[in-house]
């Protein structure tokens, strides 16, 4: 979900270019999957269309500043939950995060369960605003290594390897959780883990190796890309395939654990959106709303 699609380059150069109709038509795109996003995290329809509204307001202000490191989809999700963060601020929530927190017997969340701590209230430090460059060198470099890892992965339908290593930086597992999560022996998924990492910085240009890939620093790092960036995310139309059943079988078992089991609230919001997709969507109250309060800001 990191890369910048055909048809966001060419929605981006409409808006650029001040078309209220591709603007209309980037609205109508996401407004649905923002909107479940939020409605998840918030409970009140009326708070989550007013995030949602807001969030297309702070795109178009800082439209400039998009450097396209990352989908549209992507950046909208961002500027979301950087705002559902701020909406509870001052407040004690501890889910908004990009991970569905697993829920033990009865529904309680434990705190010992790691994948209910991938990401507390605070955010992480914005992508888009990095001063460091070399900082922002190595960033990029280990963005196009994880791709190019993942893109192995998923192309040699290595499912398996794929689950342990979002376990392990997505979720920051400790390996004894990864392995009792996926069937496998502690050791096994150690050995993963060293070849994963190896390969990831084997790809890193040397003169922007920074920490060694044993270290915490560096898996970080690693985990900090997959939040931002969701590197492993399924496309849209692969969980559309997902939710109709017409995935081939490995394919459909992988999304249903990242659903299900890692439980990415990012997918499940495009999932729910996909459900509740009408052709009446397009004339919906919100959409006028938001495309009534942004129409300032589009280039004349």
């Amino acid at each position: 979900m990191g890369e910048l699609t055909q048809a966001d380059r060419y929605l981006l150069e409409q808006v650029r270019q001040g078309s209220a109709e591709g603007w209309s038509q980037l609205v109508g795109r996401h407004q649905g999957r923002l909107l479940a996003f939020a409605q998840g995290k918030l409970g009140r329809a009326a708070d989550a269309e007013d995030l949602v509204q807001e969030t297309f307001i702070a795109f178009l202000k800082s439209l400039e500043g998009f450097r396209a490191e990352a989908s549209l989809e992507t950046y909208l999700f961002t500027i979301l939950r950087r705002k559902i963060i701020d909406a509870f601020r001052g407040r004690k929530v501890r889910d908004v995060c990009l991970l569905q927190d697993l829920r033990g017997p009865g529904g309680s969340t434990s705190r010992s369960d790691a994948l209910g701590q991938v990401a507390g209230s605070e955010p992480t430090g914005s992508w888009y605003a990095r001063r460091d460059e070399l900082q922002e060198r190595r960033r990029a470099g280990l963005v196009e290594a994880l791709r190019q890892l993942l893109h192995q992965l998923r192309d040699g339908l290595n499912f398996r390897d794929l689950k342990i290593v979002e376990l392990l930086f997505y979720c920051q597992l400790p390996n004894k959780e990864a392995a009792r999560r996926v069937g496998l022996n502690e050791k096994n998924v150690a050995v993963i883990k060293h070849r994963c990492l190896r390969q990831v910085r084997e790809r890193i240009p040397r003169e922007l190796l920074g920490e060694p890939a044993e270290s915490a620093a560096f898996e970080n790092l690693l985990t900090e890309a997959w939040e931002e960036l969701r590197l492993s995310c399924p496309k849209r139309n692969t969980i559309g395939a997902y939710l109709l059943g017409t995935l081939e079988s490995d394919w459909q078992e992988y999304v249903e654990f990242h659903l299900n089991t890692l439980g990415c609230h990012f997918c499940r919001a495009n999932l729910e959106d996909l459900r509740q997709q009408t052709p009446a969507e397009a004339d919906s109250p919100l959409r006028q709303r938001i495309l009534e309060s942004t129409v300032g800001f589009l280039r004349s």
